[in-house]
């Protein structure tokens, strides 16, 4: 029989999180990193990341990188391969908010942004990854949606556009996928408590800490459910949100709080 010091520990787990900079990014590495998890950290701000990175006692590698640039993506996944080895989970979380109007033209630019984080920046995630996962016949993989891409909001037509694009996109995703050992994971949370929601003023139902809602998160993905809102009263709205007639839901948003513009803070 082997005796305890022969026997092989269980090797970490290899973990590749975009949007790690701040907010649901930054609880994920930090829930990982507690299990013991090898993680590729990706975002925008420097300074943040490195900060995430000293304070996690588990190898990092950290890319500074922007989802919309393919060729930096397909860099970082290279590197994180010849380092670690290809992920087990690969989470797509980069995303940004802002209120957009149709009408305003100097909005035509947050619509794209948006539109290019939320959406191709996710495709840009996946892409370096899916064909070594099939070849495997394993894998995890994670897009972060929103409950906002069930049905339109007023004053955040780009946000709801994207996330709504981005929940059929991991459905056909998951259909291309089906049967090759890759799971695709669509999590829509509702409110939870980051630098995107801090700038709203108004009443945000159902709030849930970052920390909380990772947590959530990852016994979602442990899970390797097809589709989950968070939490179960935003579930519950969810549902509701998608059987409503549409001259009952225009009739509801009419006057609902809309997200704040910040023409100022580039995108």
């Amino acid at each position: 029989m082997p005796t305890a010091s022969s026997r092989t520990e269980p090797a970490a787990r290899r973990v590749f999180i975009t949007g790690a900079s701040s907010g649901i990014g930054a609880a994920l590495a930090r829930q990982y990193a507690a299990e013991g998890a090898h993680l590729g950290l990706v975002g925008r701000n420097a300074e943040r990341l490195q900060m995430l990175a000293e304070s996690l006692d588990v190898p990092c590698a950290v890319y500074l990188v922007d989802v919309r640039d393919p060729i930096a993506m397909q860099q970082a996944a290279s590197n994180f391969i010849d380092q670690f080895g290809l992920p087990d989970i690969v989470i797509a979380n980069a995303g940004v908010s802002r209120g957009t109007l149709t009408e305003r033209p100097e909005d035509a630019s947050a619509f794209r942004a948006i539109m290019d984080i939320n959406v191709l920046g996710m495709v840009h995630t996946f892409l370096p990854f899916v064909s070594l996962m099939r070849q495997k016949g394993e894998g995890r993989l994670v897009g972060i949606a929103s409950v906002a891409g069930i049905r339109g909001l007023p004053g955040a037509s780009a946000y709801s556009a994207s996330k709504a694009a981005a929940i059929t996109y991991l459905e056909s995703l998951r259909s291309e996928l089906s049967g090759s050992g890759v799971s695709v994971t669509t999590i829509s949370p509702g409110y939870i408590r980051t630098p995107m929601t801090d700038v709203n003023h108004y009443r945000m139902p159902f709030m849930m800490e970052v920390d909380a809602a990772a947590g959530k998160m990852m016994a979602i993905i442990e899970k390797k459910r097809r589709y989950a809102i968070l939490p179960w009263q935003m579930a519950a709205l969810g549902r509701l949100m998608r059987v409503l007639p549409a001259p009952l839901w225009d009739w509801l948003t009419r006057r609902a709080p809309r997200k704040p513009r910040l023409e100022d803070k580039p995108l």
